[in-house]
């Protein structure tokens, strides 16, 4: 059974809003060759001009360029309801200022036709120029994360544009890969109350001991079992953390697979129907 069918199943079922437990799934990591096309023909594909190029200057002095993707249906009737903002954070082979490096697959999905109409959000893919998330052992001796030089201004962002744009403030959800997933947990901890869910592929995750201020956010998680930038143990352990603090998080482990994005995951419509379905009950007021 593929990713999007198990997903489809849970949340049909409600199977993922069980609290104080890890929900655990293992896929085998076996792409199939149409999902590699797929894949391969989105990192190869032009970077849509619907993602705008700008820059923002944070209060610390920090320039983050970035690229913003607008719902296309507000780009067709400006006057629609509040809608909410993906923050997309990069990996740390995207560390830069060219404002192109960070639109990877994995960004410039979100401007897919297919996915853009069913989800339609304003998507931020800040580039940053030093690493958002730095690494050290963690309290319980495995690696552990905490917010790089970088993340202040990052968040800055997300503030500026909450405080400019019509996004709905109890559905701002961040999303990212490697030292991006890695910021986005970071940013759980830094910002409470500010995201209503986040999802993350190949983390290492904040010290454990941080994870109890954060349980109440929804969060899901994708490993590979075989991961020997990023390890393993730190990110499952973070899920159990999160869990034994009365959390409810999602951990999709894959078998056999190395430090990379799962090819079947970057199109599948389940873990953003997953993201899009979690919501704050209390609106954070604007910056």
């Amino acid at each position: 059974m593929g990713w999007v069918a198990v997903s489809m199943m849970a949340l049909v079922s409600g199977a993922w809003a069980q609290t104080g437990r890890v929900d655990e799934r293992t896929l085998p990591y076996a792409p199939f060759p149409s999902d590699l096309k797929a894949m391969d023909d989105v990192i190869k594909a032009p970077l849509s001009d619907d993602f705008v190029a700008k820059t923002y200057t944070a209060p610390d002095g920090r320039t983050v360029p970035y690229r913003l993707l607008a719902p296309a249906t507000v780009a067709a009737q400006p006057t629609l309801a509040k809608l909410p903002l993906v923050v997309v954070l990069h990996g740390s082979g995207s560390i830069g200022q060219d404002n192109a490096a960070q639109m990877t697959g994995f960004a410039k999905a979100w401007a897919l036709p297919d996915v853009r109409q069913r989800f339609p959000a304003y998507v931020v893919v800040p580039q940053v120029d030093t690493r958002s998330a730095d690494y050290a052992p963690g309290v319980d001796g495995l690696l552990a994360s905490h917010p790089g030089a970088s993340l202040p201004a990052v968040l800055a962002l997300v503030d500026d544009l909450v405080g400019r744009l019509p996004v709905d403030t109890t559905r701002i959800y961040v999303v990212g890969f490697s030292m991006g997933a890695s910021a986005a947990l970071d940013a759980l901890v830094a910002k409470p109350g500010r995201f209503a869910a986040a999802v993350v592929f190949s983390a290492v995750p904040p010290d454990r001991t941080q994870a109890a201020g954060v349980a109440a956010v929804p969060t899901l998680q994708v490993h590979g079992d075989a991961d020997m930038e990023n390890p393993y143990a730190p990110d499952h352990a973070w899920a159990e953390a999160v869990a034994a603090a009365g959390g409810a998080p999602v951990f999709i482990r894959y078998q056999g697979m190395e430090h990379r994005l799962p090819p079947d995951m970057i199109l599948a419509p389940g873990w953003r129907e997953w993201l899009f379905a979690q919501q704050l009950r209390v609106a954070v007021p604007r910056p």
